[in-house]
């Protein structure tokens, strides 16, 4: 082992060195095929370097768009999305008319799916993702790749469901209940068919009824009437809802107010 070892390491050596030499050759007919060698090995970070190299030297050639492409996804495979999103979707604009247009396209909305974070963070990257896979959709209606953009939209919407929910739960829970109420009722606004609809609407309730519990006398009277039609409106819509004792306490409470 300890002899294999020294081996293994001259080998990478003289590999380098070739890797090397080959990248200041002028040789563009060796590097394309060498290219193509390190991709199917999967040595993706020496076959981009190559591609990278070819891609002025070829273009207007019937190589350039193989290049171009294999370049985006050794980026991919790199696991560098934001290069090979970028790549993606300039290769669409460039090379429209190329066989690898539609996977082109559709990988570009995959990197970008791919770099959307958890929903605690910004979301940025998950409303454009699903902007690509709408665009993709309408673009390649019959594609076979349909139903998986359609999966693909529907978990980042949920995602930003999530994150939409938190970000209006976060005021309420601070006790911030001004702002809380405009939150949670954007939340409802972006989102009606949210799995915490419920929720949100008894947050809305108890932040209007705390809001007047805390206001100053000139206020009240109006606050506690907010409380009482948003009581109705949840009522409405939950009856059997797990937060009507709580929810009818409130009522009462603003209702033995107004009459005060």
């Amino acid at each position: 082992m300890k002899r294999l070892i020294p081996f293994i390491l001259l080998l990478a050596i003289v590999s380098s060195c070739k890797y090397e030499k080959l990248l200041k050759s002028r040789d563009y007919s060796l590097k394309y095929q060498k290219a193509l060698e390190y991709y199917a090995e999967e040595d993706y970070v020496r076959a981009e370097g190559l591609f990278e190299q070819l891609k002025p030297i070829l273009r207007g050639t019937k190589q350039a768009d193989t290049v171009y492409f294999y370049a985006a996804y050794s980026n991919y495979y790199q696991k560098s999305y934001l290069l090979a999103s970028h790549y993606f979707d300039e290769f669409r604009k460039i090379y429209g008319n190329s066989k690898f247009a539609e996977e082109a396209e559709f990988m570009n909305a995959y990197c970008t799916y791919l770099m959307s974070p958890r929903p605690s963070l910004d979301q940025a990257y998950s409303y454009q993702a699903i902007s690509l896979f709408g665009l993709y959709i309408s673009r390649y209606p019959n594609s076979e790749r349909k139903g998986e953009c359609v999966k693909y939209i529907e978990e980042l919407r949920n995602k930003l469901v999530e994150k939409s929910y938190q970000s209006a739960k976060l005021y309420y829970n601070l006790g911030d209940y001004k702002a809380a109420i405009i939150a949670l009722n954007n939340s409802l606004d972006d989102f009606p068919e949210t799995k915490y609809r419920e929720e949100l609407m008894f947050m809305i309730l108890k932040a209007k009824f705390l809001l007047a519990e805390n206001s100053i006398a000139t206020k009240k009277t109006e606050r506690y009437q907010s409380t009482v039609d948003e009581y109705y409106s949840f009522m409405g819509e939950w009856p059997e809802s797990e937060f009507m004792n709580e929810a009818k306490n409130m009522f009462a409470d603003s209702q033995r107010n107004l009459k005060n």
